[in-house]
Formats: C-alpha cells, structure tokens, sequence
C-alpha cells in the first residue's frame, strides 16, 4: 500500500466513470488495458509521492466564490438533484441570510414562496411547480459558544419530465420579484439495457479547500451528466463556532465540551458548488463529517436539511438512505452512521429495494457508501467490521457490481488501470474501464443469471 495520507489532508477522489462495451477496451495511446479477467496479477506498491499534495488550505470566506451575492429573498446555492426515475428531479435553493451569535432569530420559511417555472424552451417556461420550505438551526447549550440558524431552505419537485431532455428553470418567488437567472439541466436517459448516462463524476471527502477547486475545474471540464458525493461535503466540523478551524480538530480543540461546528461553511461550500449543481444532478450520501452533534442530541441536522433526496419515492423513511435509478444503472446509497442490522429499517428497506430490481431494465447495480468496508488504513482499519458483517452478504446475494466509498485518504490502483487527478495537474479525465460479463465470474448468484448485460 502506499504511505497513508495526513489526516490533515482532504484529498478528493475523482473518477469519471466510463462505461465500456467491450473486454479489448483500448487506451488513448492505442494499448490495451488489462482487466481483471486477465489476472491474477502481482500487486504493485509505490510509494505515495508526497510533493505531490502539501496541507490543503480552506478557501476563506472573503473568497469571490463563496461570498454572498444576492440581494434580499433572491435564490443562491441553487442544486439539481434527481428523483428515483428520469421523468422528475429536485430543484433546491436558499433565500435569505443565515445569522450566527449568541442571539438569532431564525427566518419564518413561510413568507416566501417556493416555485420553479421549467420547460423545455428557455422562454417561456410554461410549467410551475410549488415546493416546501424549512429553516434549521444548530444550537450549543454552552456559555460562549455561538449558535446558528440558516437561511430558508427551499425544495420542489418536478414531474412529468422526458427522458434525456434538456429542461430550463428559474425558482424563487415570483409574488415579491425574487427570482433566479434561468439554468438548464439534463434529465437521465430512461432505464433500458442500452441507456446509460455518458459520465458520472464520483468523488468523496470534497471539503472547500484550493484542492476542491482544482477538482470541481477537472470535473466541469469533462462535463458529466450526473455527480454523486461519497460523504464529508464541506468539513464545517473542523471548526469552532467562532469560526476558527484546524486540520485536525481534536489535537487542536482537546477541550471543547462538544464538537462544535462553523455551519456559514455549508453556506461557503453551496455557493461555490452552485456552478456545477444547478445545471449537473449532485446526489449524496453522509460521510462521518456530517454528524455535527447539537442540543438534543441532534445529528446530521444540516446533512438532512440542505440537500433534496428521492426517499419517498424509493420507498425510505430516512435520507441516510435511498435509491435511483440513471439510465440502465440503479444505485443504492447506504447510510454507515445509522443502524443497519438485520432487525433495523434501513436493511428491510434494503432487502425491498434490491428484490424490485429488474435486472433486465437496469443490468447495473452500484452500491454507495461512506467508510469502506475493506481497508488497510490504520486509522479507520475494520472501523465498520460491524455493517460489513450485518450487509455484505446481502449485497453480495443480489450480485451488486460496484461499490463507491470514501473516508479512506490513500491512494490505490485497481487491477484494471485508472489515473488520478492530483491538485495542480489538469488532466482530460479519470478513467476506469470497466467489462461486465458475469458468465466469466467464478460464482454467480441465482438473481445474476438473467440479467446479463447486453451491452
């Protein structure tokens, strides 16, 4: 393995993920790229090269990309986030400002409007449709410690979408003139064996530092059609609530009476973001940083409020965990940090969603969480032994094809070659090859058997 990365260091991993027709896949440079049917193979340690990431730097708050810049009830940190088919998707955004200190007074969501105005001509948007609102706080019941209470919140749904269609939108609330500029976005092809999005970005553990910015540049220069974030979104957990933060919270801040949060940095982080994901899908799934303990014993407060999830439409109680699908692929996103035994919600909800699967409409089934169960990292070495031994068969018996974690910072190859983006370096892409031909597989599960891809 390679040397293990400082817990310091948020690095982002990056893989834009092509799917590919053929077990001859060839490289750009004309040779062909191993896969693991070619294997087995020796395995090849390289020492991490440590010149090539130093600290990474949060982006201040007087940073241009992070900064404030709409006026009054006027829409920012505007997000496409998809529903559990192609014909509907989430529009999201926040008006108003948030407040931080010792005496906030938290907004009331219901003076203004939640609407979208959508089609498919940029004028005029012949659909409207009306969401809810919400306000959360995060609250300390400590002397000297600052509370903090959002701006609205704001999440609609649209329906009766075609699939891989350009959309255009505005939201805001159009009865005291506050509304957004027009964006776009693309809806997923329908669900077929032959439907498929042409790129995902996935990356994990994005934080808001000059690396992210390198990242998000390496992902909108190869425009994917869907992004999916494997957990810790925007680090406001290395914080206090005066807004000092540190690399490593604990070895700084050894004697706070509880782990305090900056929240303004989710604000920073949907700002930033709002380029990308008001015109690409983002869908994600809590990592260990989004935890964020307040008064009442509250966790993933923030988690839960910012972001628009399909749970009701893929039949969860919870946003920790769901499911949807993205042409021929349908993805389950598991949530670590809640309960996952075999008597909890969470796996019957599992069991219910992978037994619905028609293989033969989606031939993939990828699987998304947090902490991997499998890792040699010290630090986080057997940390969720618990849900792997609750889940793993499960998902092994519904043969899954692929699983994305984050959490662990160290840098792999897998036996087929894929390149990494490192800070500084533009690269054209990340690229995984991936050949599903389960008849090639030592063991099949009897689910498998029927739903060869025919790619």
């Amino acid at each position: 393995m390679a040397p293990l990365l400082p817990s310091s260091v948020f690095a982002s991993l990056l893989l834009l993920i092509l799917l590919c027709v053929s077990p001859s896949a060839i490289h750009a440079g004309g040779d062909r790229i191993p896969s693991t049917l070619d294997g087995p193979f020796e395995p090849v340690t390289v020492p991490f090269d440590l010149s090539l990431r130093g600290n990474a730097v949060d982006l201040p708050d007087t940073d241009p990309r992070v900064v404030r810049r709409v006026n009054g009830f006027e829409p920012e940190q505007i997000s496409v986030s998809l529903s559990a088919n192609h014909d509907s998707v989430w529009i999201s955004w926040v008006t108003g400002e948030f407040q931080i200190g010792y005496n906030i007074k938290p907004l009331d969501p219901t003076t203004v409007g939640s609407i979208v105005r959508y089609g498919k001509h940029r004028y005029p948007l012949r659909h409207e449709a009306k969401g809810k609102s919400l306000v959360y706080s995060q609250l300390y019941p400590f002397e000297g410690l600052q509370n903090y209470t959002s701006g609205i919140i704001h999440h609609a749904r649209l329906t009766g979408l075609r699939p891989d269609t350009m959309y255009y939108y505005r939201c805001g609330d159009p009865s005291i003139g506050a509304m957004s500029d027009i964006y776009s976005f693309r809806t997923m092809p329908a669900s077929g064996p032959k439907s498929y999005p042409r790129k995902i970005a996935i990356f994990g553990d994005l934080g808001l530092t000059y690396n992210t910015t390198a990242t998000i540049s390496h992902v909108k220069s190869n425009n994917p059609d869907l992004v999916v974030l494997v957990g810790d979104v925007c680090y406001a957990n290395l914080y206090l609530t005066n807004g000092t933060g540190a690399d490593c919270y604990s070895c700084s801040f050894s004697n706070t009476p509880i782990h305090e949060t900056y929240q303004p940095r989710w604000d920073y982080w949907g700002r930033f973001m709002q380029d990308l994901i008001a015109k690409v899908p983002i869908m994600v799934v809590e990592g260990n940083h989004e935890i964020e303990p307040q008064v009442g014993g509250q966790t993933f407060v923030s988690y839960s409020s910012r972001f628009a999830f399909p749970s009701e439409e893929s039949g969860s109680r919870s946003t920790f965990y769901y499911s949807f699908n993205a042409g021929g692929i349908h993805f389950v996103m598991l949530g670590a940090y809640i309960s996952y035994d075999h008597s909890s919600e969470q796996y019957r909800w599992l069991e219910r969603d992978l037994a619905n699967v028609d293989r033969s409409i989606t031939p993939w089934l990828v699987a998304v969480w947090h902490p991997p169960w499998y890792n040699s990292y010290n630090a986080h070495y057997r940390e969720v032994e618990c849900m792997r031994v609750e889940m793993e068969e499960l998902i092994y018996s519904y043969g899954v094809d692929i699983v994305f974690n984050g959490h662990v910072k160290n840098e792999t190859w897998a036996l087929w070659k894929w390149h990494r983006n490192q800070d500084a370096v533009s690269e054209v892409g990340d690229q995984i090859y991936i050949v599903r031909q389960p008849e090639r597989c030592l063991r099949t599960a009897p689910q498998t058997r029927q739903w060869i891809a025919d790619l």
